[in-house]
Parts: C-alpha cells; sequence; structure tokens
C-alpha cells in the first residue's frame, strides 16, 4: 500500500486465504441448497395441483355421464332394445329363423303370458322403467326360441344317429378328457343363473355333442374304386383257402391311389401291424375307430387332427397282401362292426336329406 510516500506491505497467509475460500464456498453452497429447496417445493405445489384438477375433471365426467342416464333413460333402454334386435337379426342371419310356434312335446317355456304381466306391472308401478322390463321380455323370449331351435337340431340329428344303426344318447352323454379352470356362469348378481339361460345351454350342449357325433361316424367312402372285391364276414381265407373271417373290406385299385380318412377324428396310429403292413388308424370318439391297412405311403402323422374325406394315406399291398388294394375296418370299443353298414346308411340319409 502506497501512502504519504512509504510502501507498506500487508501479508495474508495461506490459512488465511484457506478460511476465505472455504467461507466463501459455504456460503455460496447454502444460498444453492435455499434455492434448490425453494423450487423443489414449488414443482410439488404445482404436481399436486395438476393431479388434483385431473381427479376434479374424472369426477366431473363421471359425474356428468351419470347425469346423462338420469336425464335420458329412455334413450338408454332405447339403446338396448337396438342391440337385442341386433343380436337375434345377426344370429338368424347365420342359423337360419328361430321357431316361434311349440310343437307337441317340447318341453320349453314359454314366459309370453308372464312377461306381459310383468311389463304392464313394472310401467305402472315405475313407469320410467316400463321399457326396460320390455326389453327384458324379448329377451325372455329370444332365449326360449334359440333354445327350441337347439332342440330341435339336436331331435333330428339324433333321428340321422339313429338309422345309422348307432345309439345317439350314448354320444350326447359320452365324456371323454376334460378339464380346465372353474370359471362359473350366471345371470344374477348372487351368482345364481336363471333356469330358462340354463336350460338353453344344455340344449345347445346336446345339439354340439349330437353333431359332433355325428360328423364323427364312416360316411365318406376311403377309396374311389368301383366294387369291393372282399366282404365284411366268411370268406374263404386268399392264402390258404381255408374258412376265415374277414374284419373288413377290401377296396381294389391302381398302387398308389390316394386313401381318405372316412370321418373326422385323431390318428392315433401310423406305423406297421402283423398282417395289416402300413397302416393308419383314426379314433373318432365315443369308443369309434377306423383302421386303413396294406398302405403304401402316409400322408399323415400320429396326433393330427382330419376331417372326413382328407387324403391320409396311398394304396399299397403291404403286409399279408395278394395285391393293392385298401383293407378297411371299422371298430367300436374294439369289437369289428360291418363298414358297408354305415357307408350304405349314410348313402341312404343323404339321399332322403336331398
Amino acid at each position: 500500500m502506497r501512502s504519504q510516500g512509504q510502501v507498506r506491505f500487508i501479508r495474508i497467509s495461506s490459512r488465511m486465504q484457506k478460511v476465505a475460500a472455504g467461507t466463501c464456498a459455504a456460503l455460496l453452497g447454502a444460498w444453492c441448497v435455499s434455492m434448490g429447496a425453494v423450487a423443489v417445493s414449488q414443482f410439488s405445489a404445482t404436481s399436486e395441483h395438476v393431479l388434483l384438477r385431473l381427479r376434479e375433471a374424472k369426477v366431473a365426467t363421471a359425474e356428468s355421464r351419470v347425469q346423462q342416464y338420469r336425464n335420458n333413460l329412455n334413450g338408454t333402454v332405447d339403446d338396448l332394445a337396438r342391440r337385442q334386435k341386433f343380436i337375434e337379426t345377426m344370429v338368424e342371419a347365420h342359423i337360419g329363423e328361430l321357431p316361434e310356434d311349440k310343437q307337441a312335446g317340447e318341453t320349453v317355456s314359454d314366459s309370453s303370458t308372464e312377461s306381459a304381466e310383468t311389463v304392464k306391472k313394472v310401467s305402472l308401478a315405475v313407469p320410467e322403467a316400463g321399457k326396460l322390463a320390455g326389453v327384458e321380455a324379448e329377451q325372455l323370449a329370444f332365449v326360449e326360441r334359440l333354445t327350441r331351435y337347439a332342440d330341435r337340431r339336436a331331435a333330428a340329428t339324433a333321428d340321422t344317429i339313429r338309422k345309422l344303426g348307432l345309439n345317439p344318447n350314448a354320444m350326447a352323454n359320452g365324456r371323454g378328457a376334460e378339464g380346465g379352470p372353474l370359471e362359473k356362469l350366471s345371470t344374477a348378481a348372487d351368482g345364481s343363473i336363471d333356469p330358462r339361460f340354463q336350460r338353453l345351454g344344455q340344449s345347445l350342449a346336446r345339439m354340439d355333442a349330437l353333431e359332433n357325433g355325428l360328423a364323427s361316424i364312416p360316411q365318406v367312402k376311403p377309396a374311389h374304386v368301383a366294387y369291393v372285391s372282399s366282404s365284411f364276414g366268411y370268406r374263404a381265407d386268399p392264402f390258404t383257402g381255408g374258412a376265415a373271417f374277414h374284419a373288413g373290406l377290401d377296396f381294389p385299385g391302381p398302387m398308389g391311389s390316394p386313401i381318405y380318412a372316412a370321418a373326422k377324428g385323431r390318428v392315433t396310429f401310423v406305423g406297421q401291424r402283423q398282417g395289416y403292413g402300413n397302416c393308419v388308424e383314426i379314433s373318432h370318439g365315443n369308443g369309434l375307430m377306423t383302421r386303413y391297412g396294406h398302405l403304401s405311403g402316409f400322408n399323415v402323422r400320429p396326433g393330427q387332427l382330419v376331417d372326413g374325406g382328407t387324403r391320409i394315406a396311398a394304396m399299397g399291398s403291404t403286409g399279408r397282401s395278394t395285391g393293392p388294394h385298401l383293407h378297411f375296418e371299422v371298430r367300436i370299443n374294439n369289437r369289428p362292426m360291418n363298414p358297408r353298414t354305415f357307408l350304405e346308411a349314410a348313402h341312404n340319409v343323404q339321399q332322403e336329406a336331398r
């Protein structure tokens, strides 16, 4: 420092410099922390305010929807009626017109009188719910019509199965391997189910079981050939000439001719069996099985699902055979049945249907 012609020197020690620098740094840090706390506080307050406004908006939207329902109950009921009509139209478009009439012997309930009385009483007691009661009446009438349709279709299928020489009740009541998680159905908040809806479910289940059973009965000729060279039952053995039992039908044809599944089912065996040579076996459910022998090649694998008419193999002369042909068997619970009975009965039923 220069003062009055004199120069003086002031020395600051290293320790003093460190203390001063530390003090400045501490003050600066304290200021930053303070500003950060203020910023965090402001952000938190803003976020809470935004969330509160969002919740208020949701509540306002829900309340407005409830108010709309209160102010326009008739409009809501009209929408339900249109939906019911849409469902009925779509169902009838895919399965045909549902029956309105009742036939003798049918056990389906008729709630039309009861429903009309209910609509009348509800309309008098709670006028704003009259239309809703009307929609319920239409719904019950639709359920009963659909039940009649399922029962009549099941009856027609059962009659066809009888003409094929089988018991339809055994097919409808047969239980195979089943399983899966339990998912209960109900029509009321207490978990109960309206008997009319329960009856509909049972009728649809029986119809489905019978139609699946009918589709699993051998009805398709397994080879497109002109004649059968050996029938079911007694015959002279082609190798020994002695009396023998033939458990199927023999269809002769050119080597490699296509062989078809006689009905829908699951392939359970593909390989060689003694006497049959190359062989395919198909399970059709309810103990019914078809066997195809003396094949020259395969077109399916075990576990594969096939429909009636699916190509499964090629004609050959493997195993105990004197020439290219198909040996075709039908077995119920491993008991051989005459395949001609099924194939001819199926042909007659189809002719009657036409």
